[in-house]
C-alpha cells in the first residue's frame, strides 16, 4: 500500500509539471510540431524531423496505416481518466513504425524537452512515470477470455477502437522497429493504468523488434492472447511487472533486458475463459536485474510459459520465483542466477523451480541477453544502465 501512494504522489507531481510544460509548449508554437487531436481516419504519413503532439486518445481506424519515418518524436498531452493520450492501432489497422539505430522514433510526453536526433531526454529523469498514456497495439489474433472479442484496459468501454480479438493467428497489424517508449502509464480509474506497449490479440504477422520501454508507470510490456513474437525488447524502471502475459499468448519473447522493476520482473497469467487448444509462449535469452522488484517470476497453477536462457542478479531477500505449473506441461532450462553473500538458490527459487537454476559468480554467467543489440539508439545505452550486462 506505501509503494501504491508513494506511485500516487509522484504520478501526481509528474501530473501537474507535464501541464505547466504543455502550456510552455502550446505558447511556442515551434513549426517542427503538429498535435494531433482526432482519430486517423485516412492513411497518414508522420515525417521524419517533425514531433507529433497527441492532443487527446488517438486511434488509427480499421482500414488505415499509419506510417511513422525514422527520427519522429510523438509526444502525449498530460491527462489522466478518459483525458490520457494514447496512441491505439485498431483492429485491422496498421503501424509502419520502422526507425534505425541511428534514428529511432521516440514516444514521450509534452513535458520532455528531447528534439529529433537526441536519445536521452535533456530534462527528465528515466524514473519518471504516468505523464501521459502509451502505445497500444490490438489485432484479429485468437485470445482465451470470456468472449471472442475483448476491450483492452486502460481504454474507456465507450471507444470501440479498445476491441480486440479474433481468429486469425497470422494477422498483421504492421512493422515496429527502433522504438522507444517512455514516461506513460497515465491511470484512466483505479487500478486501470495504460501499458507501454500493449499487444491485445496481436498475430504473428506483425512485426515488433528493438523496441525499448521506460519509466512507465503499470506495466512495460503486456501481451492479451494473440501470437506476435518480440525480439529485443528492454524495460526498464516500470512502476508495476516488466513483463506480464494474459489470455494465452503464444507467441516468443527473444532476446530482452529487465531493468528495476516496480512489483514484478514477470507475472506470466495463464488462460481465462474457454480456450479450444493451448501454446505455450516462449521466453527466452534475457538478463534480468531485479534491483526493487517485489519478485522474480509470479506464476500460476495453469501459467503456459516455456522459460530458457534467463540469467537474475541484483536480487535481494523476499524476491522469489514462486511455483511451477501445473495444469500445462511447461518447461524451465538454464536458468542462472548470481546470488547475494550467505544465501543458496533456494531462498529465491521456490517449490521445485531451484532444480532449472544454476548459481554463477557475478560476470561468470554463460546465458543472457545479447545487449549489443540496444547500442546507440536506446535511452538506456546512452544512459549506461546496460553497464552491468
Amino acid at each position: 500500500m506505501k509503494r501504491i501512494l508513494m506511485l500516487a504522489l509522484l504520478a501526481s507531481m509528474a501530473f501537474f509539471a507535464a501541464c505547466e510544460k504543455d502550456d510552455d509548449n502550446n505558447n511556442e508554437n515551434k513549426s517542427n510540431e503538429e498535435i494531433i487531436t482526432g482519430n486517423i481516419t485516412q492513411n497518414t504519413t508522420w515525417e521524419t524531423g517533425k514531433v507529433y503532439i497527441l492532443g487527446s486518445r488517438v486511434a488509427v481506424v480499421s482500414g488505415i496505416t499509419l506510417t511513422i519515418q525514422p527520427g519522429v518524436i510523438v509526444k502525449g498531452q498530460a491527462g489522466t481518466g478518459s483525458n490520457a493520450t494514447a496512441l491505439i492501432i485498431a483492429r485491422g489497422a496498421k503501424i509502419m513504425a520502422e526507425g534505425t539505430a541511428t534514428q529511432p522514433i521516440i514516444f514521450t510526453s509534452v513535458a520532455d524537452e528531447i528534439e529529433p536526433g537526441q536519445i536521452a531526454s535533456p530534462n527528465l529523469d528515466p524514473s519518471l512515470n504516468g505523464l501521459w498514456g502509451g502505445l497500444l497495439i490490438l489485432g484479429n489474433a485468437p485470445i482465451s477470455a470470456e468472449s471472442t472479442s475483448m476491450q483492452i484496459e486502460g481504454i474507456p468501454a465507450s471507444d470501440q477502437n479498445g476491441l480486440y480479438g479474433g481468429s486469425n493467428a497470422t494477422d498483421n497489424s504492421g512493422v515496429i522497429k527502433f522504438v522507444s517508449i517512455r514516461h506513460g502509464g497515465a491511470n484512466i480509474g483505479e487500478g486501470n493504468e495504460i501499458n507501454g506497449l500493449t499487444l491485445g490479440g496481436v498475430g504473428s504477422g506483425t512485426v515488433i523488434e528493438n523496441i525499448e520501454i521506460v519509466s512507465n508507470q503499470d506495466d512495460g510490456i503486456e501481451w492479451f492472447g494473440g501470437s506476435v513474437t518480440v525480439k529485443n525488447a528492454i524495460v526498464w524502471n516500470t512502476g508495476d511487472d516488466a513483463i506480464d502475459t494474459d489470455q494465452a499468448w503464444s507467441g516468443t519473447l527473444d532476446n530482452f533486458v529487465v531493468i528495476n522493476p516496480g512489483d514484478e520482473c514477470f507475472e506470466l497469467d495463464g488462460p481465462e475463459g474457454s480456450a479450444k487448444s493451448i501454446q505455450n509462449h516462449i521466453i527466452k535469452n534475457g538478463s534480468v536485474y531485479a534491483g526493487n522488484a517485489e519478485g522474480l517470476v509470479d506464476l500460476d497453477p495453469n501459467s503456459n510459459v516455456d522459460m530458457n536462457n534467463i540469467y537474475f542478479f541484483g536480487i535481494k531477500a523476499g524476491q522469489d520465483f514462486d511455483e511451477l505449473p501445473t495444469i500445462y506441461t511447461c518447461s524451465f532450462a538454464n536458468l542462472q542466477v548470481t546470488l547475494p553473500e550467505s544465501t543458496s538458490v533456494t531462498d529465491f527459487f521456490k517449490k521445485g523451480s531451484d532444480e532449472f537454476v544454476t548459481a554463477v559468480a557475478a560476470g561468470q554467467n554463460t546465458v543472457g541477453a545479447d545487449v549489443t543489440k540496444f547500442k546507440s539508439w536506446s535511452w538506456a545505452d546512452a544512459a549506461k544502465a546496460l553497464a552491468d550486462f
